[in-house]
């Protein structure tokens, strides 16, 4: 079994009564009250600069004349920068660290070409927003088009065999087993590309004291942004501080430094003052990172029985011809069915398109709804009930034989049939009526990895009993604020509005940031030790007290609540140890290092998603009735913020399934959706009667025994909603989004 180190028992006995509660969120009453300060908002650094970014009109080719004159005598406006006055950058893709992408070079306006829509081609800085948006506007450039590929289907006789290291896999003979199985399925499902459209635009201040860069700007990750800037501004990483105290939202749409970090970092240092560059909504689509669109062909060979004996699943994907990235699509794919004969292939369509990246669930939340679907189909064909085909292929280990750290599927797919009364199913399609709608239920099979990664943070413990948490780790809107809390409260027995946390500053002790849903194990697992080691220090000084009246006791004895150590039937205020004895405050340290045989295990979070809905037979409309998620994620640690993050993937997963897609314009090379009014999402009007809700888990994947939730709910949920409208129906839409097109037209 995998060991950790100490802490992991103070959470099982949870003294502190506060992991697992439905603590409310720490830092809520800032947000609500606009005390928190977003990355536009800051002004800290004193009356900044603006910064506008004017871009490019076209999808591929160079600059062959810019003009910048009028620009520059625009009122207000200080300086205009572009290809031919910025300074030297590194190349992009150039790693400075490793070869982790987030670590890479991003620089801007360091050549005349323009590999993808709004390229950016100038940044105007004035005395105000408006003044720099006014210059922006006469900045004046031609243009050399050049021979691009922008539509995703009409390159597909292109694709390529992906570079990814997981982008063929084989295990068995599959073509010999589908090939001799009775039951053959082989479809090819489509899921369109899909944008992140946080909240809170990317946004950036920049500000400069001598050779020192701070850039105040709205990233996941710190670590990987710092190393990002210093490398494409060519300096040490050391003199580069990047902070992120709030950022509104970033499902990996903020993973990756972006043009308005670099360009705000480059006009401050030309100027000498701080510079704030923000970007306009329909930048983001094109300036931030999307999800690759996909072709997804599913084989299943099974017997009669519905065991399945072959599987392929292979994926054919998007990626901007200057960054490959491979959408991931099979590899859920196989830790939830591992068979003996199965083959998964990905192949990638370099298009001259924005940069594709990870969106919430890269890979699991459109590889879902493919193998869910097909799973939903063969359970028809072979008249078997979907949730007992699901059961009847539970592996008992999983993929290269590594045996499970604990796998509760089973659990959720039984218990959520149950919730959601699935047994009330007609498996037939179309023969339930509500005069002009159809009803239908749904279930897919939900799954996510749990990942593990270094971390590191510092607590100190002050005189007023009180204590401070800081690490390099930042808060998307998930909660980090508040988990670090309850972790440190529970730890030392006090309460959260005791602990006071600090993140988002590279210049805490390290985290690998947001993202993937390791946060809150590896950031948590790190201030878990830190306090664990406060709680060393605080009571050995406090057995160390001749005048104090724990004086010669055990410090492994030492228990830690209401504010006060004990041992025995003897206690003392915590106020009362650090004022007299350690004034200054106590300080510890801690950090998670991921064990040598972590990856012994296979290690993921399961669940599954039910679905009711109504198809209107007249307009081929669907509606959601109601829908169950029911998960199991390790040690849940704050049931409110748990059920949000699953309901907030779930509701995605719906927006997958029905509405929500965006798609290049064949002339530009620009998404064809570009505002919040063009890309369509589901209001609050489409989604009534959600629940999730989470099943006791126990395992070894960190001290906490916590997995993470973040990406779990989405995977799994858009195809549980394609299912219910087939068995509303019978109309099998294998081309996502169900838009009414698609069901009028299979309705006849």
């Amino acid at each position: 079994m995998t060991s950790f180190p100490t802490g992991s028992d103070i959470i099982a006995e949870n003294r502190g009564g506060l992991i697992g509660k439905a603590v409310d969120r720490v830092d809520g009453w800032s947000k609500v009250t606009g005390q928190a300060r977003y990355s536009a908002e800051i002004d800290e650094a004193g009356k900044p600069l603006y910064g506008v970014i004017a871009t490019a009109p076209i999808g591929k080719g160079v600059i062959t004349s810019i003009d910048a004159t009028a620009a520059e005598a625009s009122p207000g406006v200080v300086l205009v920068l572009t290809h031919r006055n910025a300074p030297a950058q590194a190349p992009f893709g150039a790693p400075g660290e490793g070869t982790n992408p987030m670590m890479t070079a991003k620089p801007v306006l360091d050549s005349p070409e323009i590999r993808a829509f709004a390229t950016p081609v100038a940044l105007v800085v004035a005395d105000s927003f408006e003044n720099a948006r006014a210059g922006a506007a006469l900045i004046a450039a031609t243009y050399q088009t050049t021979g691009a590929a922008f539509g995703f289907e009409d390159h597909l006789a292109d694709a390529a065999l992906s570079p990814s290291p997981t982008a063929k896999v084989e295990a068995g003979d599959f073509e010999a087993a589908f090939a001799a199985a009775p039951v053959q399925l082989d479809e090819t499902y489509a899921t369109p590309a899909h944008n992140h459209t946080q909240m809170e635009p990317h946004a950036t201040l920049a500000v400069w004291e001598g050779e020192n860069l701070t850039v105040y700007t709205s990233i996941q990750g710190l670590k990987g942004a710092r190393q990002s800037i210093a490398w494409t501004l060519q300096i040490p990483k050391e003199r580069v501080r990047v902070v992120s105290r709030f950022i509104g939202g970033g499902f990996g749409g903020k993973a990756h430094v972006a043009a308005d970090s670099i360009l705000a970092a480059i006009a401050a240092q030309r100027l000498g003052r701080p510079v704030k560059v923000a970007m306009t909504r329909a930048q983001m689509f094109h300036l931030s990172t999307h999800r690759s669109a996909s072709r997804q062909r599913i084989r299943l060979g099974a017997g009669k029985d519905g065991v399945i004996t072959a599987l392929s699943h292979d994926g054919v994907l998007h990626s901007a011809r200057y960054y490959d990235f491979t959408e991931n699509v099979s590899g859920l794919t196989r830790a939830l069915y591992t068979v003996d004969n199965m083959a998964t292939r990905h192949d990638l369509v370099r298009l001259d398109s924005p940069m594709a990246c990870a969106v919430r669930a890269p890979g699991g939340a459109v590889g879902t709804m493919a193998i869910e679907a097909a799973m939903d189909e063969l359970a028809h064909r072979l008249g078997i009930d979907p949730v007992e085909l699901r059961i009847r292929n539970e592996p008992k280990v999983g993929e290269g034989g590594r045996a499970f750290s604990s796998r509760s599927l089973v659990e959720c797919l039984r218990e959520g049939a149950s919730r959601f009364g699935w047994a009330q199913r007609n498996p037939v399609p179309g023969a339930v009526r509500d005069g002009r709608y159809r009803i239908g239920m749904g279930v897919g099979s939900a799954i996510w990895h749990t990942l593990l990664f270094p971390a590191r943070a510092a607590i100190v413990l002050h005189a007023d009993g009180t204590a401070t948490v800081r690490q390099a780790m930042t808060d998307i809107g998930t909660g980090t604020y508040t988990i670090l809390a309850q972790i440190a409260a529970t730890a030392l027995g006090v309460r959260t509005a005791d602990i006071h946390v600090e993140i988002g500053d590279s210049d805490f002790p390290a985290a690998p940031g947001s993202g993937g849903s390791f946060g809150a194990a590896t950031s948590g697992s790190a201030v878990l030790d830190a306090a664990m080691n406060l709680r060393k220090a605080a009571a050995e000084l406090a057995v160390g007290d001749m005048g104090g009246p724990l004086f010669g006791g055990d410090p492994a004895e030492a228990v830690f609540a209401e504010g006060s150590i004990l041992i025995g039937n003897q206690a003392v205020r915590l106020t009362d140890l650090v004022s007299r004895l350690s004034p200054g405050g106590i300080v510890a340290e801690g950090r998670l290092e991921v064990p040598k045989d972590y990856w012994g295990k296979t290690r993921n979070a399961h669940g599954a998603n039910f679905a009711e809905v109504a198809v209107d037979t007249l307009t081929g409309e669907v509606r959601l009735r109601r829908m169950l998620g029911v998960f199991a994620a390790g040690r849940i640690l704050n049931e409110k913020m748990a059920r949000s993050q699953a309901l907030g993937g779930m509701i995605w997963g719906v927006g997958a399934a029905l509405t929500e897609e965006n798609h290049f314009d064949p002339r530009y090379g620009s998404f064809v959706a570009q505002d919040l009014a063009g890309y369509h999402m589901p209001a609050h009007a489409d989604i009534v009667n959600l629940e999730a809700v989470f099943l006791p888990e126990d395992g070894d994947d960190n001290p906490m025994g916590i997995k993470g939730v973040g990406e779990l709910g989405i995977c799994g949920a858009g195809a549980a909603v394609a299912n219910a409208v087939f068995n509303a129906c019978g109309v099998r839409v294998r081309d996502y989004p169900l838009t009414v097109e698609k069901v009028l037209q299979g309705l006849g």
